[in-house]
């Protein structure tokens, strides 16, 4: 069974492109608000480069996320496609895009993620809460250097 689904999350932060982009760029940033204190995190941010998540689910089981970055435009946009794993089992294969606007007073930022949902291991709803909970702690941690 695979579900296909599609959703986009729209934040607006109060500092320039600039900085919101580097939040993504940054290893020890990213790991602090992408991947949790409890998971590993490995980032090498260039076009070809990899990004690797590897933590535990509810029942203790471990996931890993793996990216591939496909095109980086420096404070315009990030596209990476990416494989979750819940042990040795692909639950998802996903394409994201992020997109870096200025507005008036900071930065509009869309995420948008395609994602194929394999046999149940993951939903997208899941999916969806775990990346609004991680723009949330960007959020804060934005709120927080000002």
């Amino acid at each position: 069974m695979i579900k296909h689904s599609t959703f986009t999350l729209e934040r607006t932060f109060p500092v320039p492109p600039a900085e919101v982009f580097a939040r993504w760029a940054d290893p020890k940033s990213k790991a602090t608000w992408f991947a949790g204190p409890k998971a590993e995190h490995e980032l090498d941010f260039r076009v070809g480069g990899t990004e690797i998540a590897k933590g535990v689910n509810g029942e203790g089981e471990p996931l890993v996320f793996e990216g591939v970055y496909r095109e980086i435009v420096p404070d315009e946009r990030i596209l990476y496609c990416g494989v979750l794993r819940v042990g040795d089992t692909v639950a998802t294969v996903s394409q994201s895009t992020v997109q870096f606007e200025a507005v008036a007073g900071g930065t509009r930022l869309l995420l948008t993620e395609q994602g194929a949902f394999l046999d149940g291991h993951e939903e997208p709803e899941w999916r969806q809460a775990g990346c609004t909970s991680q723009l949330d702690a960007l959020e804060k941690l934005i709120a927080g250097a000002g």
